[in-house]
């Protein structure tokens, strides 16, 4: 026989509140700590750029530290199981989380560069603001006004900051060379580089990167095509987006 009260659901509601915020907390508990890591993340950042306390050099390691430990949980969620197959290493570097532990090592054994944290904290700003919204509706639709206006600020911008992350990411790559000149980096580092920037170029998940590139790749063209360009410079620039076009992934040209 069927039951007629089938219709209703039998779980209760919990009330908008600190009880709907305590049982988010209870059932996310890994989101939870990705969101508290990435607000550590912001925080260690702002000192880093904003030296009034505390000590910038620590600030640094440990904005890269943090956003290891975020990307590890990540990668837990995307995959928690772990098998020694070449299956399991294709779908290991196809995920983005993949790419940024592999660029946080890669920046753990260099000195503080400013541009390498940029990324790094506006992925974490994003990411933080987007699940800071999902606990403030715990609280109520009308709960901390002020701060679902600088979620939404950030929300409204986000395709123009994954944009930025990109062209960061694009701009390290020679940054790097620099790098070894000034003694700030090892010879390895430009090549351990090129291996991440290749993982995001032919991101799944995440198309900026390639995107800006290929941008970046045609203006450059442009700019070699132009009358006014003297042959030499001419001539490097062309190197430059011969470069630029090989190591671009051949199914997105």
């Amino acid at each position: 026989m069927a039951d007629t009260t089938s219709g209703t659901d039998s779980t209760p509601t919990v009330p908008k509140g600190l009880p709907a915020l305590k049982q988010q907390v209870m059932q996310d508990k890994i989101k939870i700590a990705q969101w508290l890591l990435r607000c550590i993340t912001i925080f260690f950042t702002l000192i880093f750029l904003i030296p009034i306390v505390g000590n910038p050099f620590e600030s640094y390691y440990k904005i890269l530290l943090s956003c290891t430990a975020t990307n590890l949980l990540r990668l837990h969620q995307r995959l928690p199981r772990i098998t020694f197959t070449r299956e399991f290493l294709q779908l290991l570097f196809l995920e983005d989380s993949f790419h940024y532990l592999f660029y946080t090592f890669v920046f753990q054994y260099t000195a503080p560069v400013t541009l390498v944290i940029i990324p790094v904290f506006l992925f974490a700003l994003l990411h933080a603001a987007s699940y800071s919204l999902t606990l403030l509706d715990c609280l109520g639709q009308n709960s901390w006004w002020g701060a679902r206006l600088l979620i939404s600020l950030v929300e409204f911008q986000s395709r123009n900051i994954l944009k930025l992350c990109a062209l960061c990411e694009i701009l390290i790559m020679p940054l790097t060379v620099s790098l070894i000149f000034s003694g700030r980096a090892g010879l390895f580092t430009p090549i351990v580089y090129y291996q991440f920037l290749q993982l995001r170029l032919s991101s799944r998940r995440n198309p900026f990167t390639r995107n800006v590139f290929i941008e970046l790749t045609n203006i450059f063209d442009s700019v070699a095509m132009k009358p006014s360009v003297p042959e030499f410079l001419r001539r490097i620039v062309r190197s430059i987006v011969d470069v630029m076009r090989r190591i671009t992934p051949v199914h997105q040209q």
